[in-house]
């Protein structure tokens, strides 16, 4: 199984798919080492956090050289690893090869766009069918999807999530008891950790974006000293900067997709935390922009940037 992996990883660091009996293999494999990962998955310093990707694959190798290659790099990604980009398979799956490959080394947690009813709409599902000529290799990526951790915390004081909190949890603890083997419902803390935003308010607020709900620096300072909390870690919202702290440095958003949808502009960043959790943003652009990078092919629909 090494030797294949190895071969599947150097296939897709070159961009190219690998074959829909091997995506079959890996994605069985996968569903056996997640099985045993909690809803929250313990991590160790030193570690290096990642947002949002997006089917970036060449910004994703940009990555890469800033921040090191796994298994010498201990890695976190905050999920949302498919849609909009033009690389989707190629992008989760090496990411999941790698996972499979060096379980211990890289942690992946589920993003809102990791859901069969959201992929079908942001360009993964036609991205499948027009790659593999049927929707089998989405569908075994979905059921991975439904494996993927819910969050992560390192050391017991930072805590990894992708979108938020949620008003109906107040500590760790009960996002241990979510039953996070399913579709990302529509409501609820399983739905809240994947969708909600923290903003510029007091409490709870309802999310422009239908779904999950903002919620204020009372909220996270609370959510934060009552779980014994140094900093929340979070991506799902675009940052130009690459990261955004708020509310007296106990939240930050990263995002690692640089130009974000090949036009925003933006600069990506991602997070390195040392054996004692020292912060250290370290900033990159995308990718130079040529034929590879980015074919020729309508951009994906507009959705909340």
């Amino acid at each position: 199984m090494t030797s294949i992996l190895d071969k599947s990883i150097e296939q897709l660091l070159r961009c190219e798919p690998i074959s829909e009996e091997a995506v079959k293999q890996l994605c069985l494999k996968a569903r056996e080492i997640l099985i045993e990962e909690g809803n929250v998955q313990h991590v160790d310093s030193p570690v290096t956090i990642c947002g949002d990707i997006h089917g970036q694959f060449y910004d994703m190798l940009e990555l890469f050289k800033v921040g090191g290659n796994c298994p010498n790099t201990n890695y976190l990604f905050m999920g949302d690893f498919v849609d909009r980009g033009y690389f989707s398979v190629e992008t989760f799956l090496l990411l999941l090869s790698l996972k499979v490959r060096y379980p211990d080394r890289i942690t992946l947690i589920r993003g809102n766009h990791e859901s069969r009813q959201i992929t079908q709409v942001y360009g993964f599902y036609d991205e499948c069918q027009r790659k593999y000529g049927s929707p089998n290799v989405w569908r075994y990526c979905c059921e991975v999807f439904d494996y993927l951790a819910l969050g992560a915390v390192v050391d017991g004081r930072v805590f990894c999530v992708h979108g938020g909190l949620s008003p109906v949890l107040a500590s760790i603890d009960q996002i241990r008891s979510i039953d996070r083997k399913q579709e990302v419902p529509h409501d609820g803390a399983m739905c809240d950790l994947l969708w909600s935003d923290p903003d510029d308010i007091k409490g709870w607020g309802l999310s422009p974006r239908g779904a999950g709900f903002l919620f204020g620096a009372d909220i996270t300072k609370k959510f934060a000293h009552d779980n014994g909390i140094d900093l929340i870690a979070r991506a799902h919202q675009l940052a130009m900067e690459g990261f955004k702290l708020m509310f007296d440095r106990k939240i930050v958003t990263v995002w690692s997709a640089p130009n974000y949808c090949y036009r925003c502009g933006n600069v990506a960043s991602i997070l390195e935390l040392d054996d004692d959790l020292r912060q250290e943003y370290k900033v990159f652009s995308h990718a130079p922009i040529d034929v590879r990078s980015i074919p020729a092919k309508r951009p994906p629909p507009e959705y909340f940037l």
